[in-house]
């Protein structure tokens, strides 16, 4: 029987990155550091995953997809697009939280997971022991916690693909909700204060 074949990427940091993985080898992991410019980049980087291994999209199990909390665009773009490429290619894609991947393969013991957030702030969840919901709190708190800090950021952008890949490998025979956005924070754009202008007959 064959191993089944994952395809997983992130665009919730400054980067782009992506694994493909079967079973449990790793046939090829990328990332490129970028701040702008994910929604062009990232089916290239794809296909030049599956091409250089080999493979095509038809034989894809699965997909996983990094669903942040970060960035609140590029989580869009790679949502979406895991999104669309589960429904065309009839197969499931597992949502992964960066809290997840982050803890994916580190010690059971009681440790808080944090991830860089905007003006001073960061994104923290409680692992393990006394586990509690993902919440944003001051960066300044953090020499204050109970527990281990495991920073996000200390997980290269092809590793981070990785965990995600895995993850994915393991509940996608489960029954899930399809990959939806982490947000912890509102978005920084805000509605126009002025009325729209009156649109003429």
């Amino acid at each position: 029987m064959a191993e089944p074949l994952i395809l997983a990427f992130d665009t919730s940091a400054a980067h782009c990155a992506a694994a493909l993985l079967s079973g449990d080898t790793v046939l090829a992991a990328r990332s490129e550091a970028m701040g702008r410019g994910q929604a062009e980049r990232l089916m290239p980087l794809l296909e030049e995953i599956l091409a250089g291994a080999g493979k095509n999209w038809s034989d894809l199990d699965a997909i996983g997809v990094g669903t942040g909390p970060g960035n609140f665009t590029g989580i869009r773009i790679s949502v979406a697009a895991a999104r669309g490429l589960a429904l065309a290619l009839r197969i499931p894609a597992v949502g992964v939280s960066g809290f997840e991947a982050r803890a994916c393969g580190e010690a059971a013991t009681p440790v808080w997971i944090a991830i860089e957030a905007p003006r001073a702030m960061v994104y923290l969840e409680r692992r393990g022991g006394g586990a509690a919901a993902p919440e944003l709190r001051p960066a300044s708190e953090v020499g204050t916690l109970d527990a281990p800090v495991l920073w996000l950021s200390d997980l290269p952008g092809a590793e981070m693909a990785t965990r995600i890949a895995r993850i994915a490998r393991d509940r996608r025979g489960q029954a899930l909700p399809r990959p939806a956005p982490l947000y912890l924070r509102p978005a920084d754009a805000a509605p126009m204060r002025e009325a729209p202008p009156a649109i003429l007959p």
